[in-house]
């Protein structure tokens, strides 16, 4: 076959326009990204073989080669593992196809510097090279294949491919380096760089440099080692290597399961969110090996979804060599062994947890999904829920559900709680006016999940876990520290109060009715217990999914406030009623902007206001 030309996907050269026309101070990363795929292509081989033993003659011995040329300014990266056909270098070549590298050009904002800072924050893998080379070349033959292919680019818009009669069993991968990037010929930096990042590979990194060979890493799984043997540092190179990461792992957890099933895990909680933690296809990015071997790093039933910021490595030697994904999903192992996860993640976040400084640096990262655990249907709720903070209405700092229940008054009997999206304004809520008034705590919840648990967590220890919006015992129950505005209104009053309000709102409210929710505020909004609240509606229009029906609102009045007995000492003036309904539209529209509604008539509502204004004045 001739040599053929084709063009990047807009995806690759989007990225490749800004590697190449931006200075990046880290791109030494490209090394550690192509020493990672290189592992990867050699642990799919050693998988391959246990399913075609045949391919053993494309095999050998598994290592990487680093093979530096000073004169030329070259440095070649080969490995012996699965290697490429013709259809394998156009898919993961010529476009990305990978979630986390399109979830990178989501992210890309248009200021070349910035965005070099997400390349390395994101690696991008192989295109990673392009930092380094003004031309790359892949030589490469698929293990069973007797064709091998030669692909080659200058990251220029485009790429040629075409048969290789002498490419190397596996991957070699040359980069023509930049003038500027001779020092990546340099063994030395090549050793420390290796050591750097890449230690903990299993596979020998061999410097092949002169004629002499040596290799330059450990060569021993990291989570096969005695944990006395690891320092912080080697710790932390695995935690980036597996993750792609660059910060340094908030909590590292390795230990060695014994009893009906044996494994060992090393597992890493990061200190910042994942790129991809809110993608709806995300999943844990844990790998499974069977005595050292590597299986998959596709586990969607081993580490749940609420824990799926987890990284690291589960090595067991109680599956069979040539487990399918089919066998992964049944068998009772890989049951065992994820509540064992589960158990030993949850126990070492109570330590953590009592240490709310340090805490709190996982829960501003990780709390929105961990709280998906209240709603997941798994044996630990409890322990989740133990291990939850809430802002609330009295308190400044997180507390958690223990510690609002060692803080209710004599006389309340449940938790309480309201949606919203803002922090603040949720504290000035009017409906939370009785509850600050009683010194009753309310948790304030801004994230989109607590819509949704809260409606499946119903209980913590007895006590029930019930809307603000819906409260009317504990009310009741508990006095109200210092005076109230006014009396309330007498009862014949009120229903003829309650009267004109449903007649002037008409079809906008499903009923009117009073309320001691009540204290500084004359109106207030709810919808009826069942219903959706108004921010789970505003949340789903605001991502595209209008309901079916609108949920009915409720007007609460305060009988209490002066605004509304002066309405209702006018209700049988009728030389006054078209103020009174006046003022009973704009109440209404004052209601709907604290709830963060939209008035229906914003110009009937600025009118109504400058008339009174200027009656006022």
């Amino acid at each position: 076959m001739t040599q053929q030309t084709i063009e990047f996907k807009a995806e690759v050269a989007k990225v490749l326009d800004i590697v190449i026309h931006s200075l990046y101070s880290n791109a030494e990363i490209f090394l550690r990204e192509l020493i990672s795929n290189a592992s990867d292509a050699c642990d799919k081989l050693r998988y391959a073989l246990l399913l075609h033993p045949e391919l053993a003659a494309d095999a050998g011995t598994f290592q990487i080669t680093l093979t530096p040329d000073k004169k030329q300014n070259i440095l070649t990266v080969t490995d012996n593992g699965i290697g490429m056909d013709r259809d394998d270098l156009i898919n993961h070549l010529g476009t990305i196809a990978r979630s986390g590298s399109a979830e990178f050009l989501k992210s890309l904002s248009g200021d070349k510097q910035k965005d070099m800072a997400l390349i390395g924050q994101f690696g991008v893998g192989f295109y990673a090279s392009f930092m380094v080379a003004e031309k790359v070349v892949v030589r490469t033959k698929k293990a069973g294949s007797d064709k091998g292919w030669k692909w080659e680019s200058t990251g220029l818009g485009s790429f040629t491919i075409e048969e290789d009669d002498k490419a190397p069993h596996g991957t070699a991968i040359t980069l023509y380096l930049k003038k500027d990037m001779s020092e990546y010929t340099d063994p030395l930096r090549l050793r420390h760089l290796v050591r750097q990042y890449s230690d903990h590979i299993s596979l020998p990194i061999i410097l092949e440099n002169n004629g002499t060979k040596e290799t330059i890493n450990s060569a021993s799984a990291l989570w096969t080692r005695n944990k006395t043997d690891i320092t912080n540092e080697q710790y932390k190179d695995f935690y980036q290597s597996v993750s792609h990461a660059f910060d340094a792992p908030w909590m590292t957890l390795h230990y060695k399961a014994e009893g009906t099933i044996t494994y060992t895990g090393l597992l890493f909680i990061p200190t910042k969110p994942p790129f991809n933690l809110f993608q709806p296809d995300r999943q844990s990015n844990l790998q499974l090996y069977v005595n050292r071997v590597f299986i998959s790093d596709n586990l969607p039933d081993v580490m749940p979804h609420f824990l799926r910021f987890v990284t690291g490595v589960i090595d067991t030697n109680d599956l069979p060599l040539n487990v399918s994904r089919e066998m992964l999903q049944k068998t009772p192992v890989m049951s065992k062994i994820k509540n064992g996860l589960i158990h030993r993640i949850l126990s070492e976040l109570k330590k953590r947890a009592d240490k709310p400084d340090d805490y709190k640096t996982f829960w501003d990262s990780f709390g929105i999904v961990f709280k998906e655990g209240l709603y997941e249907p798994i044996e630990q709720r409890a322990d989740v829920a133990d291990l939850c903070r809430f802002y609330t209405l009295n308190e400044s700092g997180l507390i958690s559900f223990s510690d609002y229940v060692a803080h209710m008054k004599p006389g309340q009997k449940n938790i309480y709680y309201i949606t919203g999206s803002d922090l603040e304004t949720l504290r000035h809520h009017p409906q939370l006016e009785g509850f600050a008034a009683r010194g009753i705590d309310v948790l304030l919840l801004t994230d989109p999940i607590d819509e949704f648990w809260v409606q499946t967590y119903s209980d913590y220890q007895g006590k029930k876990i019930v809307s603000a919006l819906h409260a009317r015992e504990d009310l009741k129950e508990v006095k109200p520290t210092g005076d109230t505005l006014e009396k309330p209104l007498e009862k014949e009053l009120a229903d003829e109060t309650l009267a004109r309000f449903k007649d002037v709102l008409g079809t906008q409210v499903k009923d009117v009715r009073l309320t001691d929710r009540l204290t500084k505020s004359p109106i207030a909004l709810i919808t009826a217990e069942g219903q959706m609240s108004l921010n789970l509606e505003r949340l789903m229009k605001a991502h595209g999914q209008q309901t079916a029906f609108s949920s009915e609102r409720i007007a609460e009045i305060n009988p209490t406030h002066p605004l509304i007995h002066k309405l209702a000492s006018l209700i049988h003036d009728k030389k006054e009623s078209d103020k009174v309904a006046d003022s009973i539209h704009v109440l209404f529209d004052q209601a709907l902007i604290a709830e963060g509604e939209p008035i229906k008539d914003p110009a009937a509502f600025t009118r109504r206001l400058s008339d009174f204004m200027m009656s006022g004045l």
